[in-house]
C-alpha cells in the first residue's frame, strides 16, 4: 500500500478522517432535507415578477405600502398594494394589521401568490419605529434607487397614486 503514510500516527488521522467525512456528509444532507420547506425566500414586487414565483409557494413579499391602496372590507379582509417603485403587487390579508401599518411605510408580508397573481398574506409585519426598516426591504429599495435614510418622504408619498406610471398596475 504505497499511498498510505508510513507513520502510524498519520495513518490513524487518515482513518479518522475517512470515517468522519461520510458521517458528516450524511448529517449535512439530512439537515438540509429537513430544513427544505422551512426556508422562506424574500422578494420585492419587481423580483417576484422577474423570477415568476410559482403559485402557492410560501414567500415573503416586501416593499412600501402603496399610497391610496388600502381598502378595508366588511369581513375583516384588507387589500393593499406593495410596491418597490419598479412594480406593485396586490396583497389580500384577513386579520388584524399591526398598529404601525400605514400607507407609504415599509412592510414585509409572508404568504403565497394565488394563481390569479394576487398575494395572499398570512402574516403582515410593519416597521416598529421611525428609523427601522426590515433589512430585506431596505436592500430592495437601495437596489431600486429609492432608499431615503435621512427621513425624506418616500416616493410613494410624493407621487400621485404612489408609484410611477410604469408601475401603477398590479401584476
Amino acid at each position: 500500500m504505497g499511498w498510505l503514510p508510513k507513520s502510524r500516527r498519520a495513518r490513524r488521522r487518515l482513518t479518522a478522517v475517512a470515517v468522519a467525512a461520510p458521517i458528516l456528509g450524511v448529517a449535512v444532507t439530512l439537515s438540509l432535507y429537513a430544513m427544505g420547506d422551512a426556508a422562506v425566500f424574500f422578494y420585492s414586487p419587481a423580483q417576484a415578477r422577474a423570477k415568476h414565483v410559482p403559485a402557492n409557494r410560501l414567500v415573503r413579499l416586501g416593499g412600501l405600502v402603496q399610497m391610496g391602496s388600502v381598502q378595508k372590507l366588511g369581513d375583516g379582509e384588507v387589500r393593499f398594494g406593495v410596491t418597490d417603485r419598479a412594480a406593485a403587487d396586490e396583497v389580500v390579508y384577513k386579520g388584524d394589521l399591526p398598529d404601525l401599518f400605514r400607507e407609504g411605510q415599509g412592510v414585509v408580508t409572508q404568504g403565497v401568490f394565488r394563481p390569479d397573481g394576487v398575494f395572499e398574506a398570512r402574516e403582515v409585519l410593519a416597521k416598529h419605529d421611525e428609523k427601522y426598516m426590515p433589512k430585506e426591504v431596505a436592500d430592495a429599495l437601495k437596489k431600486s434607487g429609492e432608499w431615503r435614510p435621512d427621513g425624506e418622504q418616500t416616493f410613494a408619498a410624493r407621487t400621485p397614486g404612489g408609484v410611477p406610471a410604469a408601475a401603477q398596475g398590479f401584476r
